[in-house]
């Protein structure tokens, strides 16, 4: 895997963790459950990688990482090699695959099983690799099933294809597929009424945009907390 380095971040509670992988060097922040460094009394760890749009800052990766350490989970929000970089545009979904496989070593070094997700792009790169990397599970945030307006150029396949439990988080505006259009399989989906692609919902109308952190995080806690063997 390369070098390691670790050092606190200023980008609220958590310690970072720098690290080489093929695709140049990516960062893991840890929010660790309650106890000594990155997973005592651990249950598991959820593993969330960002969109291409955006980072580890994102109002759904922030509250899952406030929320679930308290429950036992260790979560690890993870920066992609072009993003630590500080380039604005992702590279092709290939080179995402590389530095996700590159950082599985750091997220597997407690011992305690992995469940691999993120939001957009990020959710396309944890049900591709899931099963290749022995992922407990796949938690998928803002799934883009197509390009906006462009409902024939599906990417159910990666979906449907992860080969473990899935989970889909799924604004009920999101332009890149609302929940009607998933097709059926055997994975679970949560809707956040009224929410768009990066779960804000509107001020007058369903839930407020706390509210609609909690739909995200109490779904994930009750499913974690389900998976067989955890």
């Amino acid at each position: 895997m390369g070098r390691v380095t670790t050092e606190e971040t200023g980008r609220g509670a958590g310690t970072a963790e720098t690290a080489d992988t093929d695709a140049g060097p990516a960062r893991i922040t840890w929010f660790p459950a309650p106890g000594t460094t990155k997973a005592a009394r651990a249950r598991l760890v959820l593993a969330l990688g960002h969109g291409a749009g955006g980072g580890i800052e994102a109002r759904d990766l922030r509250a899952l990482a406030a929320v679930l350490p308290a429950h036992g989970v260790t979560v690890a929000l993870v920066e992609q090699p072009w993003r630590v970089a500080g380039k604005r545009l992702a590279p092709a979904p290939k080179t995402l695959d590389t530095g996700w496989r590159g950082l599985w070593p750091a997220l597997t070094a407690a011992g305690l099983p992995v469940v691999a997700g993120g939001r957009s792009a990020g959710a396309r790169v944890a049900c591709r690799t899931a099963a290749e990397l022995g992922a407990r599970a796949v938690l998928a945030l803002s799934f883009p099933l197509h390009p906006p307006g462009r409902p024939e150029k599906s990417r159910a396949d990666e979906l449907l294809g992860s080969g473990v439990p899935t989970l889909v988080v799924q604004g009920g505006h999101d332009p890149f597929g609302r929940p009607a259009e998933f097709p059926p399989g055997e994975y679970g989906l949560t809707e956040v009424p009224y929410a768009d692609h990066g779960f804000a919902v509107p001020k007058k109308a369903g839930p407020s945009q706390d509210e609609a952190m909690e739909i995200i995080t109490g779904a994930v806690t009750g499913w974690l907390s389900a998976l067989e063997g955890v």
